[in-house]
C-alpha cells in the first residue's frame, strides 16, 4: 500500500516543484532553457513508453497468443484517439499559442492553459497507475521497483510543465501564491487517474497489455502533438535535440537499471 501511495504521488510532487519556481524566479523562463526542458520532457515520455509500456505489453500478450502483437497496437490506436478526442471536447490553449483548440469557450486564456496541461497529465497518471497495477498483481515483467523509476522519470518531466504554467501566470499579474496553486492542481489529475487505472486494470487483468499500449499511445500523442511543437514554436533551436537526447537516455536507463 505504501509503495502504491509513495508511485503515484511522485510526479505531482514533480508538478509542484515546478510551479514553485515562481517564488525563485522574477520572470518566465529562459526561452532556451524552456526548449531544453520541454525536449527533455519529450525524450522521458517517449522513452517511457517503449521500455515502460510497449515491451511489456508485447511481452505480456507473448505468453497468450501467437499475434501478441494485436493488444498492443490496438491499445496504442485508441490511445492516441482518447487524448485526440479530449483536445476536441475540451477548451485549452497551448504554450505560446495564440488560437485555442476544442469548443468556442469565454473561458479565459489561464484557465485554457491550465485545462491543457491538465488534460494531457492523464496519461501520465494512467502511465504509473498500470505499471503499478501490474507489480500489484505481481506479473513478473512489472515489478514495483520499475513502477517507482518509472514514478521518478515522469516527475522530473512534470518540472518544466509546473514551471511553464504558473510562470506565465505570474507575469499576467496572479499572485505568487495563485500561480503556483494552478500550476499544482493541474497534476493533481495524475494521481487521480493513476488510482482509477490501478482500480480498473486490478479487476480486469486480462486487458493489461491493451491498458500498456493505451497509455503509451496516449503519450506518444501529448509529445507529438504538444511537446516538441512547443519547442519549436519559433525557431529552429538544439536545446530542445539536446533534451530530448538527455531525457531519453535517462528514462532509459532507469528502466533497464530498475526494472
Amino acid at each position: 500500500m505504501n509503495a502504491i501511495i509513495i508511485g503515484t504521488l511522485i510526479p505531482l510532487l514533480g508538478t509542484t516543484l515546478g510551479s514553485a519556481c515562481v517564488f525563485l524566479v522574477k520572470n518566465k523562463l529562459n526561452r532556451n532553457f524552456e526548449k531544453f526542458l520541454l525536449g527533455f520532457a519529450s525524450g522521458v515520455m517517449i522513452a517511457a513508453s517503449i521500455w515502460s509500456l510497449l515491451i511489456p505489453a508485447l511481452d505480456i500478450a507473448q505468453s497468450s497468443m501467437k499475434a501478441y502483437w494485436i493488444p498492443a497496437s490496438i491499445g496504442f490506436i485508441f490511445g492516441v484517439l482518447f487524448l485526440l478526442l479530449l483536445d476536441h471536447l475540451i477548451p485549452h490553449l497551448h504554450q505560446d499559442s495564440k488560437q485555442a483548440e476544442g469548443p468556442k469557450s469565454s473561458l479565459s486564456e489561464s484557465i485554457k492553459l491550465f485545462l491543457a496541461i491538465t488534460i494531457h497529465n492523464i496519461p501520465e497518471g494512467m502511465v504509473v497507475g498500470v505499471v503499478l497495477a501490474g507489480a500489484i498483481n505481481q506479473h513478473h515483467i512489472l515489478t514495483i521497483t520499475s513502477a517507482l523509476a518509472l514514478s521518478i522519470g515522469i516527475a522530473i518531466q512534470n518540472f518544466p510543465e509546473g514551471a511553464i504554467l504558473s510562470l506565465p501566470l505570474k507575469s499576467k499579474g496572479y499572485s505568487k501564491k495563485h500561480a503556483f496553486l494552478f500550476g499544482m492542481l493541474s497534476g493533481v489529475v495524475e494521481p487521480v487517474s493513476a488510482l482509477l487505472t490501478i482500480l480498473f486494470t486490478t479487476f480486469i487483468h486480462p486487458i493489461l497489455p491493451y491498458i500498456l499500449a493505451f497509455a503509451a499511445g496516449a503519450m506518444i500523442y501529448v509529445v507529438i502533438e504538444e511537446l516538441i511543437p512547443d519547442a519549436h514554436s519559433d525557431d529552429h533551436n538544439d536545446f530542445s535535440v539536446i533534451g530530448v537526447t538527455l531525457g531519453f537516455l535517462l528514462m532509459m536507463i532507469l528502466d533497464i537499471s530498475f526494472g
